[in-house]
């Protein structure tokens, strides 16, 4: 097995332990509040806060949510998981692109990279593996009703 197909693998480990992703950022905010007489307006300010805020992003909108430092610290692992996921999507997407490219080895069934059953790249195959030279369609499978 080559590094990239080994790489891949990994990757898809990883992926299986990764476990609760929230996207968006977790942040601090600090506040100045309406009061004029307020300490958060003096020369130098002292602003209330901070404040744990999520910001993330919902059907193109920045959508911010207030935490309280419990839950800010109940989810942090959560923000550092998405982030990490983000990260291994993208390696394992540049590593298939990679593994897609090369040209099979010689003496080395086609599909070697894919799973069984899987539609080659360049066309539709039959039970027998064999090309039908039929476009492979790009479509996801519709999920069975309850998984998520």
């Amino acid at each position: 097995m080559d590094d990239l197909a080994r790489r891949h693998q990994q990757i898809q480990a990883e992926l299986a332990r990764i476990g609760i992703t929230l996207p968006g950022s977790l942040t601090s905010r600090t506040t100045r509040c309406q009061r004029p007489g307020c300490h958060c307006h003096a020369s130098p300010p002292i602003l209330h806060g901070p404040y744990p805020t999520w910001t993330r992003k919902i059907s193109g909108r920045s959508v911010t949510r207030t935490l309280t430092p419990q839950e800010a610290e109940r989810l942090r692992p959560y923000f550092t998981a998405h982030r990490r996921l983000r990260q291994l999507i993208t390696e394992l997407e540049a590593i298939s692109i990679k593994l897609a490219e090369q040209p099979a080895a010689p003496g080395t069934p086609e599909g070697q990279h894919r799973e069984a059953g899987d539609q080659s790249l360049t066309g539709e195959s039959d039970p027998n593996g064999q090309n039908t030279g039929r476009s492979a369609r790009l479509t996801r499978e519709p999920r069975p009703a309850g998984d998520t």
